[in-house]
């Protein structure tokens, strides 16, 4: 049989998709077939550099490979994959590979990424069989695959396989159809057989990119508390060193890590058989995870998250240990009571070695080349209706009827709540709420005003320059990123801060903070760049303290605002005092950090004596982030850069006023008055965006200061306030998708900074039980 193999990673950056590629082409060819694997290729050079994060490894490209071009690296879901963007080798090549040759059927890995795998799959004349490998919850990235067409494109397929039934729950959930389980296959015969090492300390291995997803920060949290009551060490293999830094709290820890990049396949077998247990403690995502199966191969068990993916591999307490996700204090549990239990970990291992069987090659590719004599067999459409039918996907290429998308409880486990639902639901209760008042003050303000006249006065706007006006408020936040960037390079000098980092932490602050109340932003933006810049718990303070340094020079631009407003008008009525007054909130807060350290030096050993401690160690962090001041370079930039972005906003502000054509009544010093007064209110928010409350303050300045009328003034705080929102949207949803977050993530990413204890001994395993961890 003719075989067409085709995937739409990068060959030069092999990952679990290739690897299941590679070994399914070598298993074929060694039966006779002839086979050939499409797929882009990325050759080690300088391009390869400035498209992707990583250099292109070193590999023989196979006599059975045609290259489809170059990939480029695109960060999502907290991963990064090497895929084709470019029309020639995302387009043109597949559909021309496909048709080149005579295959007798085309089997596209991963059809949903785009676009080798749309193109191969319409490109083709011969039966294509496609494999899922992705366990998917996300709506978003879903829904427009549909939108562009996905379900008809999978009606394309004679035949759908799922690695496992996580994959199989993505496409039913969101695509529909019949779906094959077949799992990723292991080369059994090519893992050593020797028996295990015996060890005087308990072996733990890492084998994964250090993506957030993959868990590693978990597991440097669990092994720092491991360290101190067992006698162990980790290996790391996939990352770096620099990468392994980034995560841990102490530097000394790394004596007790080996860490290894990457390494060759003879050499990953090895690390696997020298291993006590093989940790893979991932967050999300993982459909399969093919590195289980590797360690069963030579008899290693594993301690893996309770995560769709791998709980379809680990038989919990048999072959492995499964743990909640995100949860290192469980982790360095089950680790610590492993290392006093070598019986039941020699157990697991043997019966890991007799779980490996169900996943070898040979009897996977039996199961795969059946699928492709039941594609081949099927009937091909006779009359032109039918073959518009299939070309077009209105009826699926199986032959079977069509099977809708269905809505399916989510595979993962459900979290422990601990009674916080009742809190959550009142947090979400008084969002609500605050959102309803916002708006609910916009509508009054409009009734009373007339909403004629203000529609009236949104529609005779001059759309150019509001759209120039959103140009500056986006080239605004960037010049904040580069001053954000200085003050944080002077706080952590030791830390590896990347501009393209603080840029992404900036816009994702920005969109918490216009689409949530209670300024989260500012925390979120700390807690994002934390997460990349590394040893979280301890970077983590500082980076708030360097927000306080930015506020320290928001203050000075709120001081040349007033310089402005009181040169250009004579106007300072009873209003502007008050939003004089109330801009001394972050002034105090500022004074506060300062001298709070001084303030709670520890007196005694009581309780209050150790939470003073604690708070006041925190704070001495936080006043960490005022280095810039002391650092005249990165100060001066800092400083120049931040009023930078002040002064671009202004004329944003100012750029509105001629929109509206209210330049005759109010000019610069309107500009700036608004400018002020909306800054000064959303010190401390009430309402998501500050919705209403920003209306009335540009009301309150332009009608009560400058005479402009009350419609339009409305209107100019409704145009203001909807091109400060659409900016944000703009900039900060390609920064969450780069940083494979959500809103909800935000909060997750702060579990690596919580304290693991241990005791000297473990605790019982009923006792562990009892508190959620999975039955062993």
């Amino acid at each position: 049989m003719r075989i067409g193999l085709v995937s739409p990673y990068s060959w030069s950056y092999q990952g679990g998709v290739n690897r299941h590629v590679e070994a399914l082409a070598e298993e074929f060819l060694g039966r006779g077939h002839d086979v050939r694997v499409l797929a882009p290729y990325d050759p080690p050079g300088r391009v390869s550099r400035v498209l992707h994060r990583a250099a292109a490894e070193k590999r023989e490209m196979p006599d059975y490979l045609t290259p489809l071009g170059r990939t480029a690296s695109f960060g999502a879901n907290g991963s990064v994959a090497n895929l084709a963007p470019f029309p020639y080798g995302g387009v043109v090549m597949p559909r021309h590979a496909v048709r080149a040759s005579a295959f007798d059927v085309i089997h596209v890995h991963e059809p949903l990424v785009p676009l080798v795998g749309w193109n191969a799959t319409l490109g083709s004349r011969t039966p294509v069989v496609g494999t899922f490998h992705t366990y998917s919850t996300k709506p978003l990235p879903n829904h427009i695959g549909n939108a562009l067409g996905a379900r008809r494109v999978f009606n394309r397929l004679s035949a759908r396989i799922a690695v496992s039934e996580a994959a199989a729950w993505t496409g039913r959930r969101w695509f529909g159809g019949e779906y094959t389980i077949i799992p990723n296959g292991v080369d059994v015969d090519a893992a050593p057989g020797a028996p295990a090492t015996s060890h005087d300390r308990l072996e733990i291995l890492f084998v994964g990119r250090p993506d957030e997803r993959k868990g590693l920060p978990i597991l440097l949290t669990a092994f720092s508390a491991l360290v101190e009551h067992v006698p162990c060490r980790l290996t790391v293999i996939g990352a770096e060193r620099e990468d392994v830094l980034r995560y841990v709290a102490d530097p000394e820890l790394m004596q007790w890590i080996d860490v290894r990049g990457r390494v060759s396949g003879e050499s990953l077998w090895t690390a696997l058989h020298e291993a006590d247990v093989l940790c893979a403690p991932s967050l999300s995502g993982e459909s399969f995870g093919m590195v289980l199966t590797e360690a069963f191969a030579v008899g290693t068990p594993v301690i893996a998250s309770a995560i769709a993916g791998y709980s379809d591999v680990v038989s919990d307490g048999v072959d492995g240990i499964l743990v909640p996700p995100a949860d290192p204090q469980r982790l360095a549990e089950e680790l610590q009571r492993i290392h006093h239990e070598p019986e039941r970990l020699a157990a697991m291992g043997v019966a890991a070695r007799r779980s490996a069987q169900r996943y070898a090659w040979p009897r996977v590719a039996d199961q795969v080349a059946t699928v492709y004599e039941r594609a081949v067999e099927i009937p091909r459409p006779v009359t032109s209706g039918e073959r518009f039918a299939h070309w077009a996907g209105f009826r699926p290429a199986s032959g079977e009827p069509k099977r809708p998308a269905q809505r399916l409880p989510s595979l993962d486990p459900a979290p422990v709540q601990d009674g916080k639902r009742g809190r959550r639901v009142a947090r979400r209760a008084g969002l609500a709420v605050a959102g309803i008042l916002g708006i609910g003050l916009s509508l009054l303000a409009a009734q009373k005003i007339g909403v004629d006249k203000v529609v009236e006065s949104i529609v005779r706007s001059d759309l150019t320059l509001v759209l120039v006006a959103c140009a500056l408020m986006a080239i605004s936040l960037f010049f904040r990123a580069a001053s954000w960037y200085w003050i944080a390079r002077a706080a952590l000098p030791n830390r590896p801060i990347r501009r393209r980092d603080v840029t992404s932490a900036t816009m994702v602050g920005v969109l918490m903070s216009a689409t949530l109340p209670a300024r989260l932003g500012e925390p979120a933006r700390a807690l994002t760049l934390a997460r990349r810049t590394g040893r979280m718990r301890e970077t983590f303070p500082v980076l708030l303290g360097t927000l306080v340094s930015q506020t320290m020079l928001n203050l000075v631009a709120l001081v040349l605002l007033g310089v402005i407003i009181v040169s250009t008008t004579p106007l300072f009525h009873s209003g502007t005092k008050q939003l004089f007054l109330f801009s001394l909130v972050p002034l105090l807060i500022l004074m506060v950090v300062l001298a709070a350290p001084l303030l709670m030096r520890r007196n005694g050993d009581g309780r209050l004596a150790r939470i003073g401690a604690a708070v006041n160690r925190a704070l001495i962090q936080v006043r960490a982030g005022l280095a810039v001041f002391r650092d005249p370079r990165r100060g001066a930039a800092a400083a120049a850069a931040q009023l930078g972005a002040w002064a671009i906003q202004l004329a944003a502000c100012w750029a509105l006023l001629y929109a509206l054509g209210l330049d005759g009544k109010a000019g610069i010093g309107a500009a700036a008055a608004v400018l002020f007064a909306v800054n000064v209110t959303a010190v401390v928010p009430a309402t998501p965006s500050n919705i209403g409350v920003f209306q009335l303050a540009v009301i309150s300045v332009l009608h009560t200061g400058f005479g402009v009328g009350t419609a339009d003034a409305l209107a100019y705080g409704v145009i203001l306030q909807g091109v400060e929102i659409a900016t944000a949207a703009a900039l900060g949803l390609p920064a969450l998708v780069r940083e494979g977050l959500t809103w909800s993530d935000l909060r997750v990413q702060a579990l690596k900074t919580a304290p693991v204890h241990l005791e000297s001994e473990p605790r019982a395993r009923s006792q562990a039980n009892r508190e959620g961890a999975p039955t062993s």
